[in-house]
């Protein structure tokens, strides 16, 4: 009964990293998707709820991803630990787990370009920024072009992970 409690719990919080992981860029797409439609000028007080926004979800995202991987390690551990053998995993399940995995190493490589790369940059091209002053031409094109680079990366980071989620329902798969 203590293995099954176990891989519950594991398997409860696995999920809600899931979804998190497929929510957080959804969101942030449709948010990304209402401020370009007021074009690539700077709109300082919409521009910084984006950003507060966005770069705000951050420590969320990392969460749930360090979240998705570890729970993702310990239900095969937790069974090896009740039984002495990782679980037997037919075709389907075993091509399930390796298109979960490369997609999951996707995302944790697009977060790590987005959150220690163009995040930085933004963040340091906003601080010239002055509420109620036409910012420098440069500045702003460097600004709108980062962004969409952000943009660009979290729409493959939204398919990877609908792929996640899709892929997770083969896992119990049999042979």
């Amino acid at each position: 009964m203590a293995e099954q409690v176990i891989q519950g719990i594991l398997l409860a919080l696995h999920n809600i990293a899931l979804v998190g992981c497929a929510a957080a860029p959804f969101y942030n797409r449709a948010l990304v998707l209402k401020r370009a439609q007021y074009g690539p000028k700077l709109h300082y007080e919409l521009d910084k709820v984006v950003e507060d926004t966005l770069q705000g979800n951050a420590p969320y995202c990392i969460t749930f991803l360090v979240t998705l991987v570890v729970t993702g390690l310990a239900m095969p551990l937790n069974h090896y630990f009740f039984h002495g053998a990782l679980r037997a995993m037919g075709t389907v399940a075993t091509t399930a787990l390796a298109v979960k995995l490369l997609s999951v190493g996707g995302m944790v490589w697009i977060m790590t370009v987005i959150f220690w790369g163009i995040n930085p940059r933004i963040t340091a091209i906003w601080n010239r920024f002055v509420r109620g002053t036409a910012p420098a031409e440069s500045d702003e094109k460097q600004f709108f072009t980062l962004r969409a680079r952000r943009k660009a990366l979290c729409e493959v980071c939204l398919k990877f992970a609908v792929v996640v989620l899709v892929s997770s329902a083969f896992l119990g798969f049999g042979r």
